[in-house]
């Protein structure tokens, strides 16, 4: 690729849209930002769309000022479409065109805004009348989202076209380069675009073949003005200078803030001052709330700015500035970006300034108007730790290059080694952050002891992430020489002393000490929140001890501690530890939505370390609840980013939830294989913190492939584990494990014991698991009504907690109890349709003498699968052997009983 690289929208353009073939309802007013691809949505609308015929028009502008001229086009293509011919030209020609007839059809109006008033009232009618009635015809129509809606389809359903989520514009990105495009560059294209997709590919277009490979840093600004006013210059088409001048105003006022409303008085004043007249109707671009303006659309609101002539840029700055109150900083800033100040008079107010970006804006604009190599440095560190606090991990990777840190002062290199370590750890290698952060941990030590105890207990932090107990001992052996032999019992003393006994197995001392930590209560500051770090250390403490309700509570200080001081990059984190712990108290529909809601958070954020977790929190709630392509899909997820980044901790949990799913579909020996490396000694062992709770799984799967003796020596490590205490559920666990592995004289009573526990520790969904065990194990002894009771009371607690999978399993189980106890089977006209298409076929050559092997060889699956489907059809049908299987299979087709 040389010049502009040349890209082609594919299939990840397409998964990104919302699903249109799958819209309920019959009418769809679509709309959505410039370039986030409306005509898209259409066009693979009427791709999919196989029913029946696709009517296609698109609003002509040329003709929007000829009255009817929209209709009488959309009337002709239906004509075309149907072969009936429209009775005349009216708006009641149409509604009878649409209505006539029962076949399916699609009716796609692009653009439909552009029509001329009298078209755009007969398809607004005819719209409401497909709502009110049972139709067959679709209609899809667009409007754009940067105006409010024309009045003639108000009321209508709408369906928006949102930008991608960063992933989803990642995928595109990788697609349309064939992979070839530099990580790097990719995550600023992304970050830049902020999803549009028109935005997206026109920015990857215009990089040169050395951009694209890293070689070379694409072009600044990125976006640029012409780029922007490629893809939505277009809306902007017709203005008057005295519009352009608002537009411009309300652009600049907003520009690099969170809130891009602005006080609409504030505008107004400057825009007199620029000379315009103070009574400039507002142009529908802009919308109006509560004596505030903003734009409808983010993308037109940076194309003003970026369009505009820069000294009409610094001529608006300059007139914000002066209608702001005396002592605003934000006047200040104004005048920085008009280039009318210092920078060190920008520095001096810049951490007044009332938001995160704000203060990077104002820090990073300071830089720039530095002359000296270290101060420069200096305020581009301080731009980069605004920029991470506020949830920006990649601009500040950016800042902390811009800083060139390497003539500044060993503290000011220390505290970018600190970003840089900790923006790593949530967002890359954690060995890489690990090495950054004890580089830090070494510079800072002698002149910002507290920077550099943060450092090395975020070096604990991206080690224990790793897997690596050693690494994480060593780092907080340098933090206890930086703090000092002689310090004063705290919160980070407390953490680092327990979680160093915790490591070296001195459980006793790191209870004391952890425990002291997750009932942080003193560090509330005057707003009545502590710091967000020291309560999501609180919350971590509490989930090593198995202290859930303790874990819940600092979570959600954390996060509200995170929200109110605006530091948008702890949010994921603690969204994180309270889906953890909801999963851990056996709450899987709280945990999935926590996880869904840090998963979001931490694609804003950039944060992809953190949203490997949560996709694994989400694998292992899809297990319990079934959902076997969800759970593949998480683990995927999750497993992607471990691997690449190094994260044992996120794939560990993503392992163990496969297995799970593996084992709640009835595949024991699938689950057993998955589980194995993982819980047994050896190079592939799960995490250190995080195997011992994937064991009762792994004796579960293990025992019911008929591998016991594989099981027994893990039992024993879980056992250990159990004491601690750090899992409510491990001690009836424990039981259950021993259960399986007992001789009969013994499991009856410790399957009892181990529900006992249950009672204490609470938890619908372990204790339904121990209730199904027990009940299968009476129920192979014949002991049919315990057995009953038991498999009935797992059924409700697996049904309460919405696992659907262990449910159904728990149905199989009930039905063939049922079967025994009531004698002899006979065959009745539902006995075989229970099964699936598969598994009737299976079940047929079965029944007709053949061996699982030549049923694999004539129905073209392995020797497994057939294994698999031949255990669901025996659970389902009540059945022990062939023998019976062949009977009950001759009768139901005797009788005809069969689907």
């Amino acid at each position: 690729m040389s010049g502009q690289t040349t890209v082609t929208p594919g299939p990840a353009l397409r998964r990104a849209k919302a699903p249109a073939d799958r819209l309920d309802g019959a009418v769809h007013v679509v709309t959505g930002e410039p370039g986030c691809g409306r005509t898209w949505f259409l066009e693979r609308a009427a791709r999919s769309f196989a029913a029946g015929p696709v009517v296609r028009v698109r609003a002509d502008p040329a003709c929007a000022a000829v009255p009817g001229s929209g209709l009488r086009t959309l009337l002709r293509a239906l004509g075309d479409a149907t072969g009936r011919a429209p009775s005349g030209g009216s708006g009641q020609a149409l509604l009878g065109m649409l209505s006539a007839g029962s076949h399916p059809l699609l009716v796609c109006v692009d653009d439909a805004h552009l029509w001329d008033p009298i078209s755009r009232a007969a398809l607004g009618d005819a719209a409401r009348h497909l709502c009110r009635t049972t139709t067959a015809v679709r209609l899809l129509l667009t409007v754009p989202g940067h105006r409010p809606p024309a009045p003639e389809f108000a009321g209508l359903p709408v369906t928006r076209v949102d930008p991608l989520t960063p992933p989803e514009a990642a995928a595109l990105l990788d697609e349309v380069t064939g992979g070839v495009l530099d990580g790097g560059v990719r995550d600023e294209i992304v970050d830049a675009a902020e999803g549009v997709p028109a935005l997206l590919l026109a920015l990857v277009r215009g990089l040169s073949s050395a951009q694209v490979r890293g070689d070379r840093p694409p072009p600044r600004p990125l976006p640029g003005a012409e780029v922007l006013t490629d893809v939505a210059g277009g809306c902007l088409d017709g203005l008057t200078p005295g519009h352009r001048d608002l537009l411009l105003t309300v652009a600049a006022a907003a520009r690099d803030d969170e809130d891009t409303a602005v006080d609409r008085g504030l505008v107004m004043r400057a825009v007199e001052h620029l000379g315009q007249a103070s009574a400039v109707p507002l142009p529908d671009l802009l919308a109006t709330a509560d004596d505030e303006v903003r734009f409808h659309s983010e993308l037109l609101r940076r194309t003003v700015y970026a369009g505009a002539p820069e000294e009409r840029r610094r001529a608006v700055h300059l007139a914000l500035a002066g209608e702001l109150a005396d002592g605003d900083p934000r006047a200040l800033l104004h005048r920085a970006w008009a280039g009318a100040v210092r920078g060190r008079e920008l520095e001096a107010v810049a951490g007044d300034l009332p938001s995160r970006r704000l203060r990077c804006a104002a820090y990073a604009r300071a830089a720039e108007l530095s002359d000296d190599g270290p101060q420069r440095a200096e305020r581009y560190t301080a731009a980069a730790g605004q920029a991470l606090l506020g949830g920006r991990s990649h601009q500040a990777l950016r800042l902390l290059d811009a800083a060139g840190t390497g003539a500044a002062p060993a503290v000011v290199r220390g505290r970018a080694a600190l970003l840089r370590g900790t923006t790593v750890l949530h967002d890359g290698p954690v060995d890489e952050a690990q090495a950054s952060l004890l580089h830090a941990t070494t510079l800072l030590a002698a002149r910002s002891p507290a920077d550099a105890g943060t450092a090395a207990l975020a070096a604990c932090d991206a080690a224990w992430a790793a897997g690596d107990p050693a690494g994480c001992l060593a780092a907080l052996e340098r933090c206890g020489e930086i703090e000092g032999h002689d310090a004063q019992d705290g919160p980070r003393t407390d953490y680092r002393l327990g979680l160093r006994a915790l490591l070296e197995a001195r459980f006793e001392e790191a209870a004391v000490r952890l425990r002291r930590v997750a009932h942080l209560d003193g560090s509330e500051g005057s707003d009545g929140f502590g710091d967000p770090e020291d309560l999501l250390r609180a919350a971590a403490a509490a989930l090593m001890l198995g202290d859930l309700a303790g874990a819940r509570r600092a979570g959600a200080r954390a996060l509200a501690a995170a929200r109110t001081l605006d530091t948008v990059a702890a949010v994921p984190r603690a969204r994180e530890y309270l889906a953890y712990a909801e999963l851990r108290a056996g709450r899987h529909a709280l945990a999935r939505t926590h996880a869904e809601e840090g998963l979001r958070a931490a694609h804003r954020a950039g944060q992809r370390n953190t949203a490997a977790h949560q996709h694994a929190v989400l694998a292992l709630a899809a297990s319990i609840e079934g959902e076997t392509e969800l759970v593949a899909a998480h683990v995927a997820a999750a497993l992607g980013t471990a691997r690449r980044h190094g994260l044992a901790q996120a794939a560990t949990l993503a392992e163990w939830a496969a297995a799970r799913a593996d084992l709640g579909r009835g595949r024991p020996q699938e689950a057993a294989d998955r589980l194995g490396p993982l819980v047994r000694p050896g190079a592939r062992r799960g995490h250190f913190a995080l195997w011992m709770l994937a064991v009762p799984c792994y004796v579960e799967a293990a025992v019911s492939a008929g591998q016991p003796e594989d099981a027994r020596s893990v039992v024993e490590d879980f056992a250990g584990w159990a004491v601690f205490g750090a899992d409510p559920q491990a001690p009836a666990q424990l039981l259950r494990c021993r259960a399986l592995l007992a001789p009969p004289d013994r499991a009856d009573a410790l399957y009892r014991q181990a529900l006992d526990l249950h009672d204490t520790a609470g938890g619908d969904f372990e204790r339904a698991r121990t209730e199904l065990l027990h009940g299968k194990w009476l129920r192979r002894r014949r002991r049919l009504r315990e057995a009953r009771d038991r498999l009935g009371a797992a059924l409700v607690g697996f049904e309460r907690c919405g696992a659907g999978a262990w449910a159904e399993q728990t149905r199989g189980e009930l039905r063939a109890n049922g079967a025994e106890a009531g004698g002899p089977r006979t065959a009745g006209p539902a006995d075989l349709s229970g099964l699936t298409p598969q598994q009737l076929r299976i079940a047929r050559r079965v029944a007709e003498g053949a061996t699982n092997r030549e049923v694999a060889l004539t129905l073209s699956v392995s020797t497994r699968t057939v294994d698999y489907h031949l255990r669901k059809v025996f659970a389902t049908l009540g059945v022990r052997s062939r023998l019976e299987l062949a009977r009950l299979v001759e009768q139901a087709e005797k009788t005809g009983a069969h689907p």
